[in-house]
């Protein structure tokens, strides 16, 4: 077992847990803050795309990148939602 191996599934389970947390979030807030949201779901899923690079696996990959980009296009329209 190498380094990078344990450092990439260790990163990679961070981002596993980011994620179910901003899921559990997203069930359990009476009152749903769309940027933490995001936030994390975006944190969570270039962790996971980084711990990718070490253990390739192409369906993942491709989730992760979409899911990253969805969560990078809620941020958007959430921070244009609260200019004046």
């Amino acid at each position: 077992m190498s380094f990078d191996w344990d450092w990439a599934n260790i990163v990679g389970l961070l981002g596993s847990a980011i994620m179910v947390v901003a899921y559990a979030y997203s069930n359990m807030a009476k009152v749903m803050n769309f940027t933490i949201f995001n936030l994390l779901n975006l944190v969570g899923s270039l962790l996971l795309i980084w711990s990718l690079t070490v253990h390739f696996n192409l369906a993942s990959m491709a989730l992760e990148v979409v899911w990253a980009a969805i969560a990078l296009l809620g941020l958007g329209n959430g921070l244009r939602r609260k200019k004046p």
